[in-house]
């Protein structure tokens, strides 16, 4: 058994902040919280607060936010909590004096079954490589981003109805379970850490304005799974008749094309566009400066872009 009396969590989005709670409200030992520093958003410049910031002034537990990582006061803060143990989820590359400053180490949560799907986006890449199936990671932190040894894993499947938004919301839920049996692993003493295998593996970069960019010259289902891939955010798009439109759902058809990139309507209601093979029906999109909108709307209110 390995004693797990002080545990300090990093993270900033939504993703985190959920599974944060529900550590939180299984009485899990959390005595600090690490977050991004607050910024001025909206028209007044309001300052706002990281998801979990507000989930941990919302149970009342302390909160560092540092600007610099290896800055000498975050360092004598972060140490004056002597943690038996960090969890990392979804928050900035650490330092190794951060890392490394637990007994236990450093805990990273990863979206994928590593070593596959490495970097920033890992949910995203999945589904816009058609896979049909992904998982959930904990490891212990090294030095190589997303390179640590292995303390569990689990498989979950995406559904042919996924995009990111669904996907990262089931996955969000399951985190907190496997985090939660990592921790018991943990303290137990009784797991093994397993190395990463060697060998090629799929990516999961940045996303960018060049590789959310639909090329229609592709087959249909690599466009359709871009736009999965990339709904809700942020968004394949593409430049059409010198209009920035997003495409936010889209829908496979047997339909042979003709002429890629072309737009157009069937049925008075249905919007098609050309790729190399078959057409792709388009659900919903947003012209640049507009809401978004289904099909019928914007058949109706821009036949000049059809």
């Amino acid at each position: 058994m390995q004693q797990i009396d002080r545990i300090i969590f990093f993270g900033t989005p939504l993703f985190a902040a959920t599974i944060l709670e529900a550590l939180i409200l299984q009485k899990r030992p959390i005595v600090a919280v690490v977050t991004a520093p607050d910024k001025a958003a909206g028209r007044g410049l309001k300052a706002h607060t990281s998801a979990v910031k507000q989930i941990a002034e919302k149970y009342n537990l302390p909160v560092l936010q540092p600007e610099k990582l290896k800055s000498e006061d975050f360092l004598r803060a972060l140490k004056a909590y002597n943690a038996d143990l960090q969890i990392v989820i979804a928050f900035r590359m650490l330092p190794e004096q951060v890392w490394n400053m637990p007994k236990l180490g450093s805990m990273n949560l990863h979206a994928s079954l590593l070593p596959a799907y490495r970097g920033a986006a890992p949910i995203n890449w999945a589904i816009i490589n058609g896979e049909t199936e992904t998982g959930l990671t904990t490891f212990i932190l090294q030095h190589e981003i997303d390179t640590g040894n292995i303390i569990r894993q689990v498989n979950m499947p995406i559904l042919p109805e996924d995009n990111a938004g669904s996907l990262h919301d089931k996955m969000m839920h399951a985190g907190a379970t496997i985090v939660a049996e990592s921790i018991d692993y943990i303290a137990q003493g009784q797991y093994e850490l397993k190395p990463q295998p060697a060998g090629e593996f799929p990516h999961a970069p940045k996303l960018n304005n060049d590789n959310c960019l639909i090329h229609w010259a592709l087959p249909a289902i690599k466009v359709h799974n871009l736009i999965r891939g990339l709904s809700p955010y942020p968004g394949a798009y593409c430049l059409h008749k010198d209009k920035h439109i997003k495409i936010h759902k889209s829908q496979l058809t047997n339909l042979p094309s003709s002429n890629p990139g072309q737009f157009e309507m069937a049925n008075k209601h249905q919007l098609l566009v050309h790729c190399a093979d078959y057409c792709l029906e388009i659900l919903e999109l947003q012209v640049e400066g507009k809401k978004k909108m289904n099909a019928t709307e914007f058949i109706n209110g821009f036949q000049s872009l059809i």
